[in-house]
């Protein structure tokens, strides 16, 4: 394997271990921010040694062990003395020569290292957008790129964000925890965005050259199942749980052999995965069952399942998908969910009517360098036969678009929209 082939296979590596480790650390050393510090260590040593030695058959476990040596030589070297400092010592090195198993769960009242980290990032004393940012970046992974993409904020307003609450965690001494009761309950809208979020990277990824990162989705799911035993009075856990699952039941329809996206109405529904719509609905009617039909994920959820009971793409009740994105709007005020009603309107009342709400998003700051909004908008066009203006906004797209595969695929509208223009 070249150099270049090796760093890119040690980066792949360490973006799917980061987070396994960072939960094993936090959890001996009951520091985060410490916890970071140290598996980027961990990434250092990989990066220098790889290229030389080659990847390890366990690189996983190659890294928690390196990492786990350079958190007790930290606590050696700062010779920390008190008890439970030296209880930690002693449990390491105790531990030092035995290979980490890196898939067992702690016994505790959330049951998974990953939400137990997730939920104590999401402390009360961190900003809401703070905390979030900080979940998805130190905890699951996330680039700061993508991140600043789900939040249609500007790279460095993240940067800045996690930053603050890296600080808020190391000065303030907050305990590596799990919480309980009221504080479960404050902290879980929080803890909810960041699953959703990991989700939404999975279902749609913000960079590189695959469309779908199916492995962020699983974990989003398998992290949403577990809240709803956590939390199961909460109906807004048992939405965005409905949500994850309709999503994702579309998952092998999506893409092409070629890895090529696959938009929802050109889909091969027979290859839509029935037993887990069968459980986004249950999930769904539980929803329904706790009052909470008119929370903001049951709303979403709601919408994905009008898609889901619709055998071909011409039963789709898109009168009533625009009706719950109204709903949806006037709960948000986001012009994210303004856009996509607008393809909902488009679909009932005609491309015209839906080209006058994109207009009017047009000067909305959020969507400034947002792709989705000039592809939407040049697919109306086409629908309209202003072939000149749909070219024009698809390459506008294009050239916004950070995903590889979404930016070809827009190039190939551009160019049908070209080749329509011509005849």
């Amino acid at each position: 394997m070249t150099a270049a082939g090796t760093h890119r296979a040690i980066l792949a590596v360490w973006r799917i271990e980061q987070p396994r480790l960072i939960t094993s650390l936090a959890r001996l050393l009951r520091d985060v921010p410490l916890a970071e510090d140290l598996t980027q260590e961990a990434l250092v040593v990989a990066l220098e040694r790889w290229p030389e030695t080659g990847i390890p058959e366990r690189p996983g476990a190659w890294l928690m062990t390196t990492a786990r040596r350079r958190a007790l030589d930290h606590l050696r070297r700062r010779r920390m003395l008190d008890q439970k400092h030296g209880m930690i010592v002693r449990e390491m090195e105790e531990e030092e020569q035995v290979m980490p198993d890196l898939d067992t769960p702690l016994d505790d009242d959330i049951g998974d290292e990953m939400l137990r980290l997730i939920f104590t990032a999401c402390h009360p004393l961190i900003s809401r957008e703070a905390r979030v940012a900080l979940a998805l970046r130190m905890i699951c992974g996330l680039t700061t790129e993508e991140i600043a993409r789900a939040f249609l904020v500007s790279d460095a307003t993240i940067a800045q964000r996690i930053v603050r609450a890296k600080k808020t965690l190391a000065e303030s001494g907050l305990a590596y925890e799990t919480p309980h009761g009221e504080q479960l309950s404050q902290r879980l809208a929080s803890v909810l965005e960041v699953v959703y979020l990991i989700f939404n990277e999975g279902y749609t990824a913000a960079r590189g050259e695959n469309w779908l990162r199916l492995q962020l989705c699983n974990e989003a799911l398998r992290l949403g199942r577990i809240l709803t035993s956590v939390a199961p009075g909460e109906p807004e856990a048992h939405a965005l749980l409905a949500l994850m699952e309709l999503n994702a039941s579309r998952a092998a329809a999506r893409t092409d052999a070629a890895g090529n996206p696959i938009l929802l109405l050109d889909q091969n529904r027979a290859r839509w995965d029935r037993l887990q719509i069968q459980r986004g609905l249950q999930a769904l009617k539980r929803v329904e069952e706790l009052g909470g039909a008119g929370g903001v994920y049951a709303l979403q959820a709601a919408i994905i399942a009008c898609h889901a009971r619709a055998v071909t793409a011409e039963e789709t009740d898109w009168r009533r998908i625009a009706d719950l994105y109204a709903e949806l709007a006037r709960l948000l005020h986001s012009p994210v969910v303004e856009l996509n009603r607008a393809v909902a309107v488009g679909m009932v009342e005609g491309p015209e009517a839906a080209l006058e709400i994109i207009e009017r998003l047009g000067n909305e700051p959020a969507l400034k360098d947002y792709h989705l909004l000039p592809s939407v908008r040049g697919d109306l066009l086409y629908k309209l036969g202003r072939y000149g203006e749909a070219r024009q906004a698809f390459e506008t797209a294009a050239a916004l678009a950070e995903n590889q595969r979404e930016r070809d695929f827009l190039m190939r509208r551009a160019a049908q929209a070209a080749g329509a223009e011509a005849e």
